[in-house]
């Protein structure tokens, strides 16, 4: 079809009195061609009237693209699935023409990086569909800036505790960090500053010490800097959260991980290689990970209920019946909690995120059923003690345990004084006090000291005083 230039020539030749011959010899075209321009006699070409291939699948793709928000590449794998005749290339055209999608993107900055120089860290929220249920997620990604390597995962908070482990983790999967971390302003990491001026949390600042990296911040707005990482927070919506189901949050960060190996190994087109590729090449420039890679944690300090659990997020997890009222140190780390009785561990639950108030148990943290009234029916170890060193105590002893039911201070007590005192003076209160039902430690010991006072208190004369 000829241009609005070409037919606005044809026009004006025309208009000056020239033949159709004449123009078609000047202008290098067919008559047959010139004529139609005449008869028409409009410089604007008409428009093409041709029939579509995706035109039938119109409401679809419109479903589809809804569905997927936006993804072109799942979309067009649905619509193949359903019968459709058509290219990838058709749909994408068909897009454009007919206004589906997102306005072109502004242009952005350039940066180049040589190899082990940077990598950049963001965050992002988004939502996912966990259990059935749509719920907000915090997308945690680092990217490597030579080779565009790419490790991300998903939390359902990010604060210093998952960023640490998520640093951890991503950094364990590259095998060495880069020299500095680019991040945006976020106070996750940052305690003070802005850009250049940016002062990192001592915590924060000591485990990037600790990797061999330090934290750099770019400028307010100038989210161009991190372009390596802010880019694929959109492909990770559209080609992985969006249209997906997840069991949990397990489930949702293995088959991310397994994204991210399948993203690295593929073809880049942009960048004439994989990013396995170019990491090959960028592998050898990292700080290497230290010897002893710790894992990261959050301690905190419980009191065991009287139920026996711990309550940890609005997450109850139980410990051994044994330890209730005791302060237990609690580890949370992002699989686990473990629960520490001074150095010892004494127990140990995978982490369960949701719903709240949920309550874990260990069925071995819990007694056989009757053995917690068989133990209180068994004297106790000190009053054994004292029915061995003396038998008359027995009744004594049963009085008191009506009084005192478990609790075994009293007779803790009751045994000093049993080997302290004088036995036979000992026995005479202990005699007079089961006489009048008298229970009271403290007026028993008394008793004692009054039936020994004159054997141990007696104050010498002095012969020189005479009988003064």
């Amino acid at each position: 079809m000829l241009d609005e230039a070409t037919r606005t020539a044809i026009l004006k030749l025309k208009a000056a009195g020239h033949g159709t011959r004449a123009i078609a010899k000047a202008l290098a075209l067919a008559r047959v061609s010139v004529r139609r321009v005449i008869a028409s006699g409009a410089a604007v070409p008409p428009p093409i009237l041709r029939v579509e291939l995706a035109e039938p699948w119109r409401e679809a793709i419109l479903e589809l693209y809804a569905r997927y928000e936006g993804h072109l590449g799942r979309v067009y794998e649905d619509l193949l699935a359903r019968g459709a005749a058509l290219s990838y290339p058709t749909l994408t055209a068909f897009c454009r023409k007919h206004g589906i999608g997102a306005p072109p993107p502004p242009p952005a900055g350039h940066y180049e990086f040589s190899a082990g120089q940077e990598m950049q860290h963001d965050t992002s929220p988004h939502w996912a569909t966990l259990g059935g249920e749509r719920v907000r997620v915090q997308i945690a990604s680092l990217v490597l800036c030579y080779s565009r390597m790419i490790f991300f995962q998903v939390y359902p908070r990010f604060t210093r505790f998952e960023c640490k482990a998520f640093l951890t983790e991503a950094l364990c999967y590259f095998g060495g960090a880069a020299g500095r971390c680019v991040i945006d302003n976020t106070h996750v990491i940052v305690a003070s500053g802005t850009g250049e001026t940016m002062i990192p949390a001592p915590e924060m600042a000591a485990f990037a010490e600790r990797y061999g990296f330090v934290f750099k911040a770019h400028k307010v707005g100038h989210a161009n800097r991190s372009a390596r990482v802010e880019a694929p927070f959109h492909r990770i919506q559209s080609a992985f959260l969006a249209g997906s189901q997840f069991c949990d949050w397990r489930d949702l960060n293995a088959r991310a991980r397994e994204t991210c190996v399948k993203w690295n190994a593929a073809f880049s087109d942009k960048l004439h290689a994989s990013r396995r590729e170019l990491f090959a090449a960028e592998r050898g420039h990292l700080k290497p990970l230290p010897l002893h890679v710790p894992e990261v944690y959050q301690l905190h300090s419980r009191i065991v209920d009287a139920e026996g659990y711990v309550n940890l997020n609005r997450i109850r997890y139980s410990v051994p019946w044994r330890l209730i009222g005791r302060t237990l140190e609690v580890r949370e780390t992002l699989e686990r909690i473990e629960l520490y009785d001074g150095p010892r561990r004494v127990a140990g639950h995978e982490r369960v995120w949701s719903p709240l108030d949920t309550r874990v148990t260990d069925p071995a943290h819990r007694p056989p059923r009757g053995e917690h009234k068989r133990e209180r029916a068994q004297p106790a170890p000190e009053a054994l003690e004292m029915l061995q060193l003396e038998p008359r105590m027995a009744n004594y002893l049963a009085g008191l345990k009506s009084q005192i039911g478990d609790r075994r201070a009293p007779l803790r007590r009751l045994l000093a004084m049993l080997q302290e005192y004088p036995r036979e003076a000992f026995l005479a209160a202990v005699a007079l006090a089961e006489q009048y039902r008298l229970f009271d430690l403290e007026r028993l010991e008394k008793m004692v000291l009054r039936q020994i006072a004159h054997d141990f208190f007696v104050l010498a004369i002095d012969p020189e005083d005479g009988d003064d």
